[in-house]
C-alpha cells in the first residue's frame, strides 16, 4: 500500500521539462509540516519525481542503482543484533562511518551519554484457582530448523520493555482490548475494576508506551501486551515465518515505554559533555515513564491467559480471529504473577555523520537521516533504510568523480538509540538547534526502506507513480505530526521541513515481524524485498529529493495547499466547539492572510525562475537568496517557544502527536488537547483556555504569512 504523509512541505513544479512521474506504489511518506515548503502534500514528492535536478547528473544518479550494493550492506549490518548502547551497535557505527569514508565522503562519530534501559530479570506465570499446576511462561522467541541466524540468536536481548518499572505483581488479569482510553472507559462502564489488576492488552491501534500509560492511569498494577494473530498472524491455518511473512506464535514485539523524547536525564536540553542532568531516579519518576512493571508476550502465551479468563464475553470487536478462544473481560479467575527487574543506566550512543559540502551555499543544509540501532537484527527496521542511504551515497560519490558538487551542503545522519525515544537525533538537534534553525533547508527521513522515481520494482510495466495512484490509498499524503521516528526533532521542535518515507505498509500489522526476533535478513530476502529492487528504488527517490533540494537555485517549496488544509482543520474545530462561545474567526482571518502571502511568494518564485531561464538574473543573486530564506523560514513561524499545551517539547502548533496516541498525527494539537480538557472539566476557565489556544495558532499562522510576504508590518 502507498501513503505519503506530509505536514506542510510542498515541492513546486520543476521549471524543466518533466519526466514521467514515478512515485512508489507502497510508498508511505510522511511530509512534515515544515515540508509544507517542501511538501506538506503531494507537491514535495511530485517535484522530485517529475524531473531530475540537472538532466545529466540526475539521469546518471538513477542509472547507478544497485540492488546488490544495498543487499551487501544490509547483510553486513544485520549479522548480529545491535541494541543501542551495546558493543555490537558501536560496531555498526564504525561500519557506517567507514562505508562513507571509503567513498571519499568525510565522516565522523558524535557520541552522547544518555539514560538507557536493559532487562535483568523477568518472569511471568499463570495460576487459576482450583487448578493444580501453575503455568510458567518461557518468554522466549523460538528459532526454526536451519535458521542461519540461530547462533546469533543467543545474542538477542531477552524480550522486555525499556524503562518498565522494576517490581513484582500478583493479581487477577483483566482484558483491555487495544489498551486505549476508550477501552478502559468501556471496562469501567461494565463495572470491571482495573485497579490493582494486571491489564492484558494487544497491539494494533496504539503503541506500547501509550497502552501501558493508559493501564497505569486506569489503576492497573502491571501490564502485559501481546501481538494478536488477528493482526499479526495471517488467516487461520496460514503458515508463519519462515514459510510466510507472518509472525510466528512465539514472536514478541518489544519496545520502549518512554513517552518523552531524547535523553530522560536532559529534558528540553542537549545531553552534551558536562551538561546539567537530573538524576536517574528523578528521570524515572516522571509522568513520561510507565511507572508500573510491564512485559511484552507472544500470541501463544496470551492465548493461555485468555483461556483462563472469566467474566462476561468481550464485545465482538474485542475478539480474536476465527479459532481463537472466546475473549472474556475478567477480572480473573486467571491470576498473573509478573516480575521485572530492569537496569536503567547511563550508556554511550553514537551518531554517525557524513558531509558533502556545498559549492555555492555551503551554509544551507539538506539533511538525510536514518536510525541504525535495532531491538534485534533490524533488517527492515531500520537497516533497510541504512542500506539504502549508503547505496545512495555511493551513487553521489560517482557523481562527484564526474565533476558534480551540490549547490548546498548534503549531510548524512545515522542516528543511534531511536528505539528508546528518538534519542540520538533529539540530542543532536537540541545541541545544534540555533544553527539548524537558521541553516537547514529540509530533513529527509527513512526508517523502514522506501522507493522512488523509477519503474515500479514490483511491476516493470508501469511506473511506481502509476501503481501508487491506482492503489486508491487516501490520503495519498498524510501529515508528519506523529512522534514515530527521527523527523520529530526537526519538524516538531525546530520547524524544519521534513519527510519520512517507507516502502511497504508501515509499522504494525502490515509489517508483522516488527520489533521481533524475526526481523532478519532472511525475512527481508524472502518477503520484504526479494531481489532488493525496492532498496534501490528507495535510494532513487530519496536521492532525487536530495538532489533537487541541494541543486536547484530556487528552493522548490510551494505553500499554496497549506491554507486549504488549514481551513479543513478549522472546520473540524468548529464542529467540536459547536454550542459554545468559542470563535474560530481568528483562524479564518489568519488563513486568508496566509493564502494571500502564499500566492504572492509563488508568483515571485515563478518570476525569478523566468528571469533565470532567460539569463536576466545571475544564479548568485541576492534576490534568490532572499526568496529562499523566506521559503525556508516560513515553516519555523508555525512553532512557538512555549510548545504545545501538555506537550511542551513539541513546538509546532499546526501538526504534532496526539496526546492519546504518540503515533497519530494531530492537527492543531494544542487546541485538541485544550478541547479534551474542557470537555472533562467543563468550566468557564477551561473553555476560555480553548479560545486562547485558537488565538495562539492564529498568531503562528499570521507570523508565517509575514515571513512569506517578506516585509515588515
Amino acid at each position: 500500500m502507498s501513503r505519503l504523509d506530509a505536514t506542510s512541505l510542498l515541492l513546486s513544479p520543476s521549471p524543466t521539462p518533466p519526466h514521467k512521474p514515478t512515485t512508489p506504489r507502497r510508498l508511505i511518506c510522511v511530509v512534515s509540516s515544515t515540508l509544507a515548503a517542501l511538501g506538506a502534500s503531494l507537491s514535495l514528492l511530485l517535484l522530485v519525481v517529475h524531473s531530475a535536478p540537472a538532466p545529466n547528473y540526475g539521469s546518471l544518479f538513477l542509472s547507478l542503482a544497485s540492488n546488490d550494493t544495498a543487499a551487501l550492506h544490509l547483510r553486513a549490518l544485520t549479522l548480529h543484533p545491535h541494541v543501542a548502547g551495546t558493543r555490537a551497535n558501536s560496531l555498526t557505527a564504525a561500519y557506517v562511518r567507514d562505508a562513507f569514508s571509503s567513498l571519499s565522503i568525510p565522516a565522523h562519530i558524535t557520541p552522547y551519554s544518555v539514560l538507557l534501559s536493559y532487562p535483568v530479570e523477568r518472569s511471568l506465570s499463570l495460576a487459576v484457582p482450583g487448578r493444580a499446576t501453575t503455568t510458567s511462561f518461557a518468554l522466549s522467541q523460538e528459532t526454526y530448523p536451519n535458521d542461519p541466524y540461530a547462533s546469533a540468536t543467543a545474542e538477542v536481548m531477552p524480550t522486555f520493555y525499556a524503562y518498565a518499572a522494576s517490581g513484582s505483581v500478583s493479581a487477577e488479569a483483566v482484558y483491555a482490548n487495544y489498551g486505549r482510553e476508550e477501552d478502559f472507559a468501556y471496562l469501567a462502564s461494565r463495572g470491571v475494576d482495573v485497579a490493582g489488576k494486571v491489564a492484558v492488552a494487544r497491539y494494533g491501534r496504539i503503541h506500547c508506551e501509550d497502552i501501558v500509560h493508559n493501564a497505569r492511569v486506569a489503576g492497573a498494577a502491571a501490564a502485559v501486551v501481546y501481538t494478536d494473530p488477528l493482526q499479526y498472524g495471517g488467516a487461520p491455518g496460514e503458515a508463519w515465518f519462515p514459510d510466510s511473512r507472518w509472525l510466528p506464535p512465539t514472536g514478541v514485539q518489544v519496545g520502549s515505554l518512554f513517552r518523552g523524547v531524547g535523553d530522560p536525564t536532559t529534558p528540553m536540553w542537549a545531553s552534551s559533555e558536562g551538561c546539567e542532568r537530573v538524576s536517574v531516579e528523578e528521570a524515572m519518576d516522571t509522568d513520561d515513564m510507565p511507572g508500573i512493571p510491564a512485559l511484552p508476550v507472544s500470541a501463544r502465551d496470551a492465548a493461555e491467559i485468555h483461556a483462563a479468563l472469566g467474566g462476561d464475553a468481550a464485545p465482538a470487536d474485542w475478539q480474536g480471529r476465527e479459532g481463537s478462544p472466546v475473549y472474556r473481560l475478567g477480572p480473573g479467575p486467571a491470576i498473573l504473577n509478573l516480575t521485572y527487574t530492569g537496569n536503567d543506566t547511563m550508556a554511550t550512543i553514537e551518531n554517525v555523520f557524513a558531509v558533502i559540502e556545498g559549492a555555492e551555499e555551503p551554509d544551507r543544509y539538506v539533511i538525510l537521516g536514518n536510525h541504525r540501532d535495532a531491538w534485534t537484527f533490524g533488517a527492515s527496521d531500520p537497516n533497510s533504510g541504512t542500506a539504502a542511504m549508503i547505496e545512495l551515497a555511493q551513487r553521489l560519490s560517482v557523481l562527484q568523480k564526474q565533476g558534480w558538487r551540490p549547490r548546498r551542503t548534503i549531510i548524512f545522519c545515522s542516528w543511534d538509540a531511536e528505539e528508546y525515544g528518538l534519542t540520538g537525533s533529539t540530542e543532536w538537534v537540541e545541541e545544534n538547534r540555533e544553527m539548524l534553525s537558521s541553516r537547514a533547508v529540509a530533513y529527509l527521513n527513512v526508517d523502514v526502506s522506501v522507493v522512488g522515481p523509477v519503474q515500479d520494482p514490483d511491476n516493470s510495466s508501469q511506473t511506481v507513480y502509476d501503481s501508487w495512484v491506482k492503489s486508491n490509498i487516501s490520503p495519498l499524503i498524510g501529515r508528519l505530526g506523529h512522534g514515530g521516528s527521527d523527523f520529530s526533532a526537526f519538524v516538531q521542535h525546530v520547524g524544519i521541513p521534513s519527510t519520512s518515507m517507507s516502502f511497504g505498509e508501515g509499522k504494525g500489522p502490515g509489517y508483522p515481524i516488527y520489533h521481533s526476533l524475526y526481523d532478519d535478513f532472511v525475512w527481508m530476502e524472502k518477503f520484504g524485498d526479494p531481489g532488493f529492487s525496492r532498496h534501490a528504488a528507495a535510494a532513487s527517490i530519496w536521492g532525487m529529493m536530495a538532489l533537487r533540494l541541494a541543486d536547484e537555485e530556487i528552493l522548490p517549496f510551494n505553500y499554496m495547499s497549506y491554507p486549504v488544509e488549514l481551513e479543513a482543520y478549522t472546520k473540524v474545530v468548529e464542529n467540536e466547539v459547536g454550542g459554545t462561545a468559542i470563535s474560530c474567526s481568528p483562524l479564518h482571518n489568519a488563513i486568508r492572510a496566509l493564502k494571500t502571502a502564499a500566492t504572492k511568494v509563488n508568483g515571485e518564485r515563478k518570476e525569478l525562475q523566468r528571469q533565470l531561464s532567460s539569463n536576466q538574473l545571475k544564479k548568485d543573486s541576492m534576490k534568490i537568496r532572499s526568496l529562499n530564506d523566506r521559503l525556508m523560514q516560513a515553516e519555523r513561524a508555525f512553532t512557538n517557544r512555549e510548545g504545545l499545551f501538555k506537550q511542551e517539547w513539541f513546538k509546532h502548533l499546526v501538526y504534532g502527536p496526539s496526546e492519546q496516541n504518540d503515533w497519530e498525527s494531530a492537527s492543531y494539537p494544542g487546541v485538541e488537547n485544550a478541547i479534551a480538557s474542557a470537555r472533562k472539566e467543563n468550566t468557564t476557565e477551561s473553555w476560555k483556555f480553548v479560545q486562547h489556544e485558537i488565538h495562539r495558532v492564529a498568531r503562528a499562522i499570521t507570523q508565517a504569512s509575514v515571513v512569506l510576504a517578506g516585509s515588515l508590518t
